[in-house]
């Protein structure tokens, strides 16, 4: 409950910090159903420069809650293009640890695309300088990255003056033709694979693709010569999975989906073992302690995505429903698809979103402790009967609030500054991955306006307290 000293300006505050939230979890700047790529972007950028002006602590808060690493990374470079903005000495401190932080949580491929974008907007200040060189001082292998991520970390080697002369990466990047071999195997191995076609095999996986290519090696031959060196994604993403479940649980469901039905039946043993045992290691010690929990999914044909998110909004669906069924007390779970699905293996984006009815079923008795909404908010079958059913439900049926209900929501909208939205007495929170769903399940609670800025705010330092403890760990 909002405290009697909170103004109008700080539940203001609150409502503005949560919109950003959800935005930062859900959006990456691409086509969405709805919309195109253009006003996604658009819509991102005003959000981003709106917290950052108006709540910059809070704005730098966000890189230690679950945001997708596009905003992450958006927020870096925001925070250190205007370092002029950030106050006193203190401030800059703080945002620079949770900066580092962040930056070793992040893939390195997009940290370098960062750095790049950096000297392009020519931000080269002492603070920049100092967090590029400590990343790079903390990577495990600069022969690894010289090779795998080679203009990325030329780049960022130049805009932050390091002192890379005289050393074997220093040469391989800048000097190519000083040394006839080098020590470091990788660095070795790629002066040789450009004449020699077993070295290539000796190359990460990516890097070994192009030579491959360029000696003419057949991609079967080829996939069965460096499996050893594939990640696991890379071993999924070539459909070459070995051991799915140990694949997280977001990204096996959209593996799950990209099947055939045929195959799915086929591997149902397998399929299903891998989702329930990826959602169990979701769960951790919260498995079991839901109570009842129903689940209405969207399985509508917007949950299909766009060309760039293919059928990303109910992979999210279809994760959350593993995850749900291992939070929920033991046969204390019931999936409600919109589409009247029976068989979430089988699930495919089709259909109206008959939200309202699918809600109503699964309010029927006995009652859930629980009512988890997985839907991209656009109810049409028909329309507003979602919200009217959740209103009267809260208001007449269970004021006391006896079941607790979020939704959540997979799709930005771009028209909106937020995800699409059923009922005032629903909180909705934005969610990119299944994996989510617990936090953001907490993180709802200051959407249903029974919590103000306060109590957002020392969430907030929360967080920021664990990320940062995590981090030095």
């Amino acid at each position: 409950m909002t405290t009697p000293t909170e103004t109008h300006s700080d539940l203001i505050a609150a409502e503005d910090v949560l919109l950003f939230v959800n935005a930062a979890v859900t959006a990456t700047g691409q086509r969405e159903f709805r919309s195109s790529a253009g006003e996604q972007r658009l819509s991102l950028a005003f959000l981003h420069a709106y917290v950052r002006v108006n709540y910059r602590p809070l704005y730098a808060a966000a890189l230690a809650l679950d945001i997708n690493d596009h905003n992450a990374a958006t927020i870096v470079e925001q925070l250190l293009r205007t370092a002029d903005e950030a106050g006193g000495a203190e401030a800059k401190r703080a945002e620079g640890r949770l900066i580092a932080a962040r930056l070793a949580s992040l893939p390195p491929q997009r940290v370098y695309r960062l750095f790049r974008a950096l000297r392009a907007a020519k931000v080269n200040n002492r603070r920049t300088r100092a967090i590029v060189r400590d990343w790079l001082a903390g990577r495990a292998d600069l022969g690894h990255d010289a090779v795998k991520y080679r203009t990325g970390l030329k780049t960022a080697a130049r805009h932050a003056h390091l002192p890379f002369a005289g050393t074997e990466s220093g040469d391989f990047l800048f000097a190519p033709g000083r040394r006839v071999r080098y020590q470091h195997p990788y660095l070795d191995a790629y002066r040789r694979a450009h004449y020699e076609q077993g070295a290539l095999y000796e190359l990460p996986f990516t890097v070994a693709e192009g030579f491959a290519a360029r000696h003419g090696v057949s991609r079967a031959v080829f996939l069965e010569r460096i499996a050893p060196r594939m990640t696991r994604l890379e071993r999924l993403r070539t459909e070459r999975a070995s051991d799915l479940t140990v694949m997280p649980l977001t990204r096996l469901a959209l593996y799950v989906l990209s099947l055939p039905f045929g195959e799915r039946v086929e591997r149902r043993a397998e399929l299903t073992g891998a989702l329930r045992a990826a959602a169990v290691r979701v769960a951790g010690p919260y498995a079991g302690s839901w109570g009842r929990v129903a689940a209405v999914l969207d399985d509508s044909y917007s949950a299909s995505g766009s060309a760039v998110k293919r059928r990303r909004p109910l992979a999210v669906a279809l994760g959350c429903h593993f995850l749900l069924e291992a939070l929920a007390a033991p046969g204390a779970y019931a999936a409600h698809w919109t589409s009247g699905g029976t068989d979430p293996l089988l699930v495919r984006p089709w259909g109206p979103t008959p939200l309202g009815t699918r809600i109503l079923d699964a309010l029927e008795d006995p009652a859930p402790d629980r009512l988890v909404i997985v839907s991209d908010g656009w109810d049409n079958a028909p329309p507003g009967l979602a919200g009217e059913v959740l209103r009267v439900w809260r208001t007449r049926l269970d004021p006391e609030r006896r079941t607790s209900a979020v939704h959540v929501n997979p799709v930005y909208d771009a028209a909106r500054f937020d995800v699409r939205r059923l009922a005032p007495s629903v909180p909705t929170a934005g969610i990119r991955d299944a994996e989510d769903l617990a936090t953001l399940v907490e993180i709802a609670q200051f959407a249903e306006g029974r919590t103000g800025l306060a109590e957002l705010l020392a969430y907030l330092d929360r967080r920021v307290e664990l990320f940062l403890r995590g981090a030095r760990r």
